[in-house]
């Protein structure tokens, strides 16, 4: 029998899981999610998204198909941890350069495998997403990985969940944004974009220069007139991590500039054009993460399954005098999944239409955001508007 180093993860609610080492040796604390993805893992890790969080993947076997430079969306890992009911250790993949425990390893993530992940699911489904830590005894008792933690080692770390701070009402974007602008080489001339870096994934990138924008990215802090002086023909506001609600250097941005450029927003962009109209978001309950999500289309009454990562929702309800109006909906919980100005060329989506890892049924929204610039008419926005929600769905 292999003797496998001892590990447990501790929740804020005083559950402990024990299961066994995986990855880097060593603690890690964050809010506890789960991702329904079966495949890419690596995705999910490298997506700064996740920046903040222990993430649990429901799939039963992860690993199996290793590491592949290609896959990154971002150049390090993201996640505070990693939980599954099994690693492999061994993979099997022509595009691969190294195994999913050589990779965290390399990058310091802490994961636990060996436990019970469907319970652990239930768990945060009943009773809402928890802060959680992830020991290794083998961290904290080098001459003894096999032994047993004690109740009382147990209970510090159920302590250490509960002190640690709460994504809620915490800026989690001044860690991942980029500490200076660049541009995102391209083969050939087309409509600049700025886009907001919040936390943005590699792959919004390459879809967008694939439709024919020069992406420039640029900080999350970066100013109206900073944006302007660039001479931009559009604006992309980015996916990125935690509440949006702190951020208001970022909804100032997107209210000043609403109308001036075409707009689309993703994920916590998303997020920020509603806050930025005046209306709120809330943190949902579990949130949605994974490549299987329906979103039903309201303009076409096509329903797309979509990638999704996210722990906060729009509430479309409390924008004041119906200036963003909804395009698409959950058809799991009915909460808001897009929506666009009625008299700007603006909208966006709560979901990933560019899907690393996910099905491809979104990626129209990209057309759909060149075609927005090519038809804006200066700066009024009148004539598209109108069209606007319209073309949204062709």
């Amino acid at each position: 029998m292999i003797r496998k180093e001892r590990a447990i993860l501790a929740l804020e609610d005083g559950t402990v899981y024990r299961g066994y080492a995986f990855g880097h040796r060593g603690e890690t604390v964050g809010e506890v999610v789960f991702n329904t993805s079966m495949t890419g893992y690596q995705e999910i890790m490298t997506d700064p998204s996740y920046n903040g969080q222990i993430v649990t993947i429901t799939y039963p076997h992860v690993g199996n198909y290793g590491v592949a430079i290609y896959d990154m969306e971002s150049n390090k890992p993201y996640v505070r941890g990693f939980i599954s009911r099994e690693f492999s250790g061994e993979y099997s993949n022509h595009r691969a350069q190294q195994s999913l425990e050589a990779f965290m390893q390399q990058y310091g993530v802490v994961s636990i495998q060996g436990i019970d992940t469907r319970a652990l699911v239930r768990r945060l489904r009943t009773g809402g997403v928890v802060k959680g830590v992830i020991a290794h005894r083998s961290y904290t008792h080098p001459e003894d990985p096999y032994g047993e933690f004690t109740p009382a080692e147990e209970q510090m770390y159920v302590q250490r969940a509960l002190d640690h701070q709460d994504i809620d009402g915490h800026d989690m974007t001044r860690e991942v944004t980029t500490a200076l602008p660049y541009a995102f080489p391209t083969l050939r001339h087309g409509k600049r974009v700025v886009l907001m870096d919040f936390g943005i994934k590699h792959t919004i990138i390459e879809r967008l220069a694939e439709v024919g924008i020069e992406p420039i990215v640029v900080p999350a802090h970066t100013t109206p007139a900073q944006i302007m002086a660039l001479q931009p023909h559009g604006l992309f506001l980015s996916n990125g991590p935690g509440d949006p609600a702190p951020l208001e250097y970022a909804h100032k941005t997107a209210w000043e500039l609403m109308g001036l450029l075409p707009t689309f927003g993703i994920c916590l962009g998303h997020q920020i054009l509603g806050l930025a109209a005046g209306g709120r978001t809330f943190k949902m309950k579990f949130g949605h993460r994974g490549g299987n999500q329906p979103v039903k289309n309201l303009l076409t009454g096509n329903v797309e399954i979509t990638s999704q990562n996210h722990g906060y929702a729009v509430d479309i309800d409390s924008i004041p005098n119906g200036a963003f109006v909804p395009t698409h909906i959950n058809l799991n919980d009915g909460t808001l999944e897009g929506m666009a100005h009625s008299r700007y060329p603006v909208f966006s989506v709560q979901y990933h239409p560019e899907a690393s890892p996910g099905p491809h049924d979104s990626r129209y929204l990209f057309d759909r955001f060149i075609e927005e610039i090519d038809a804006f008419d200066g700066g009024s926005g009148t004539p598209v508007a109108k069209a606007s929600a319209g073309r949204l769905g062709v």
